[in-house]
């Protein structure tokens, strides 16, 4: 099992690279996730689909070529109506539903079995299903891929480790800022291992994989496309507010990469110097519509246009909780994920501390 202590620390990105890895020394996988955490729903809660295939589920079973068989359903759906529903009914069991999971499980497959638990260590404890609950009915060995700020970030795999016992195999340290990954390994990593945590990998910090695309910020903006509605899948890794004098922001744009831009709609001085740049949109924000001028060039150059109802101050916000609290669905990150893996984590040594090799 592949779990976290919080939501989006990285546990599909490190699913990929060890999904990939088993792949590449010729072991057979599956995959899923007992809780559901993300479903494209066409209809409503109340008719859920069945079986349940969770969206990262299937990202990962595209990106690694995975048959349907090798693709485990999920037992139930995180949602709120879900949740209440259990709640009112007093029900914290998983019910038959895991029976069916560990069923499933002992079918014949000589292969490797991944699962990827829910958020956090509480989340799914509602359904019966949270990554204690589960590792400890399966005897699954755990993974947890944590998100190091500093020092004080131990604590919380103190936790965790006091949650899940034995079966804590060890963890991966992610989003680490790139100058620090060295001195991390040097100081850090052998004092966590001499207190008994296993530390199979130290990843930096990828803006890469923190972006987000056009068409997300789109739907969280509820805004309005102006031009370049076939663009919507740009990652945006940067946020810049288009504030100061037209000078000052071709000298700061110069300096920033595949940027969103948030500025006024009166500002068209700015907008066009952002378009020179590397800006993968534009955001309008207040009155007044976009000059013809302006919207000729976004379409030259392939910039999508964005309208905003919102103010400049709420844009920023709900731009700034996207960056690194979006699902990994994109090819290019899954790539990228792989080689992120691969160069900053110690594959062999996992594959043979769980018998793999």
């Amino acid at each position: 099992m592949v779990g976290s202590c919080e939501p989006f620390s990285g546990k599909s990105a490190l699913v990929l690279g060890i999904a990939r890895h088993l792949i590449a020394t010729n072991h057979q996988i599956r995959f899923g996730k007992p809780l559901a955490t993300s479903l494209d729903l066409e209809h409503s809660l109340s008719k859920l689909p069945d079986p349940i295939i969770d969206d990262d589920v299937r990202f990962v079973g595209r990106t690694l070529e995975l048959s349907e068989k090798q693709l485990i359903p999920s037992l139930h759906l995180l949602a709120p109506s879900t949740a209440e529903e259990r709640l009112l009914n007093k029900n914290l069991d998983a019910g038959e539903g895991f029976e069916a999971l560990k069923g499933q499980l002992k079918e014949p497959f000589e292969g490797v079995t991944i699962l990827e638990g829910a958020g956090s260590l509480h989340e799914g404890l509602l359904y019966g299903l949270s990554l204690g609950q589960v590792c400890r009915e399966l005897d699954a060995p755990v993974v947890l891929v944590h998100l190091w700020k500093d020092s004080c970030s131990f604590e919380a795999l103190l936790a965790a480790r006091e949650q899940l016992g034995s079966q804590l195999l060890g963890i991966v340290l992610n989003a680490v800022t790139p100058e620090e990954v060295e001195l991390l390994k040097k100081n850090v990593v052998p004092s966590l291992e001499a207190l008994g945590m296993q530390v199979y990998g130290v990843m930096p910090r990828s803006p890469l994989l923190r972006s987000v695309t056009v068409g997300e910020l789109v739907r969280r903006l509820d805004a309005r496309v102006i031009c370049c509605s076939e663009r919507l899948e740009l990652l945006v890794e940067t946020l810049t507010i288009g504030a100061m004098n037209v000078n000052s922001a071709m000298e700061f744009f110069r300096r920033r990469r595949n940027m969103a831009v948030v500025t006024g709609a009166d500002r068209t001085d700015i907008q066009l110097a952002a378009l020179e740049a590397s800006t993968q949109c534009l955001i309008l924000t207040g009155a007044g519509n976009p000059l013809p001028q302006l919207i000729n060039r976004a379409e030259e150059l392939d910039v999508p246009l964005l309208k905003v109802d919102h103010d400049t101050l709420s844009t920023v916000e709900v731009i700034e909780q996207a960056f690194g609290h979006v699902r990994l669905h994109e090819a290019v990150k899954a790539t990228y994920a792989f080689r992120l893996v691969e160069e900053h984590c110690q594959l062999d040594r996992l594959l043979k501390n769980l018998r793999l090799t």
